[in-house]
């Protein structure tokens, strides 16, 4: 006489979906609550500082505009209304280098390349960068 057996039960294969959700949760709250200390939001930004210039290392042409609102051409203090004028021996193509201070508005910026006299001059913005003192 044959017994026939039950065929043998199918392994139950372990489901790793739950454990994988459960880890990108916590790597989901890990990064929130790390970014949130990291990155207080009434930190302030302290940005770029310029005191002296050293006119060697700039490019030349360089139409510098201060705090105060004053213009040096290469060094010379220059007056608004005769920028046409000191501009007029520029080699071609006339480029100029344009630095300006860092707090002021973007409106100057505007009005400085609306100018008529800067129509057919490439202008190019200039940025230094300072080290924070260690």
């Amino acid at each position: 006489m044959k017994v026939l057996l039950p065929p043998p039960p199918s392994r139950i294969g372990l489901d790793v979906s739950l454990a994988i959700v459960n880890i990108v949760l916590l790597l989901i709250f890990f990064f929130l609550a790390t970014g949130q200390l990291l990155n207080p939001v009434d930190s302030e930004v302290d940005l770029a500082e310029t005191r002296e210039l050293p006119l060697d290392q700039l490019p030349s042409p360089i139409l510098i505009v201060t705090e105060r609102g004053n213009w040096e051409l290469d060094g010379r203090v220059i007056d608004q209304d005769l920028l046409g004028v000191a501009i007029g021996d520029l080699p071609e193509p006339k480029t100029l280098h344009i630095l300006m201070d860092g707090a002021a508005p973007a409106s100057d910026l505007l009005e400085l390349s609306a100018r008529p006299e800067l129509q057919e001059v490439a202008l190019r913005l200039v940025t230094l960068h300072r080290r924070a003192a260690q």
